[in-house]
């Protein structure tokens, strides 16, 4: 070998050492990136675990405890069959290896075959490309954020009119409350003309038991389906509001049965 050959052939190894030293330092800062990928997911999957048990202990759901593993069954044992052609290998009633003569124990071993039935052996599948699945985990982890923030926005609502402001809802309430207490009223009125209520307790009913029984019912009511299961702090019930109300509507339910009944005679 000449001078010049050995020389061509010192730089072709050169030239192939540094390229495998450049591919070695990409192999390794890829790995570097997907162990970086990895530890981002796998804390983002953590935070959203503890966000879903967060969510499920307001809304009132108990996280399920984990089933006992069932206790490992000793080859041969338990419910008296064989345990499987792992439990009992070489036996000659267990599994698809049955005993043969020594002669034909290589053709028994199974082989793979392609569908055409040539006994080719099949091909392998082709490993996954980890950056691949690391993508299509971080797409599900987007898709579950998105869930989340949806179940966090109705969370914030509640059960009660949730799409209505905290006043209208108040006043809803209170207004029902008292509605319902001024028809009581009105039953209160016909016991009183038969004779079953004297005067005196009918009007301590009007204006004080019955406003009271329906401001103590819209508080109640308020703080049972209006208060979201999420939410920081103590949501608004306009005591104010709702005491005016109750102690407003009452009276006014008797007032205008008394002008419709003078105004049908």
């Amino acid at each position: 070998m000449s001078i010049e050959e050995y020389a061509a052939l010192a730089r072709q190894l050169s030239a192939q050492h540094r390229a495998g030293e450049q591919h070695a330092a990409a192999e390794s800062a890829r790995r570097r990136d997907l162990h970086a990928a990895v530890d981002y997911l796998q804390q983002r999957l953590t935070a959203q675990g503890q966000r879903l048990d967060q969510l499920g202990r307001a809304i009132g759901i108990d996280q399920p405890s984990p089933a006992p593993a069932p206790p490992p069954t000793p080859p041969g044992t338990g419910d008296g069959g064989p345990a499987g052609a792992a439990g009992a290998p070489g036996r000659a009633d267990v599994g698809a290896y049955s005993q043969l003569p020594a002669g034909e124990a290589r053709l028994a071993l199974p082989t793979a075959v392609s569908p055409a039935g040539g006994g080719v052996p099949a091909q392998r599948a082709a490993a996954a490309d980890p950056a691949v699945e690391l993508e299509l985990a971080r797409r599900m982890a987007d898709e579950a954020d998105r869930h989340g923030q949806q179940a966090e926005l109705l969370a914030q609502r509640p059960a009660l009119l949730p799409t209505w402001s905290p006043l209208a809802r108040a006043v809803a309430v209170y207004a029902g409350c008292g509605a319902a207490a001024g028809v009581l009223v009105l039953m209160l009125v016909l016991a009183s003309g038969v004779g079953l209520v004297d005067g005196f307790t009918l009007g301590a009913w009007i204006c004080a038991g019955l406003p009271a029984v329906a401001f103590f019912g819209g508080y109640l009511v308020l703080g049972r389906w209006g208060r979201p299961a999420m939410v920081a702090g103590t949501p608004p019930r306009y005591l104010p509001l709702g005491f005016l109300i109750c102690f407003l509507l009452v009276p006014m339910a008797y007032c205008a049965y008394l002008l419709l009944v003078r105004g049908l005679r």
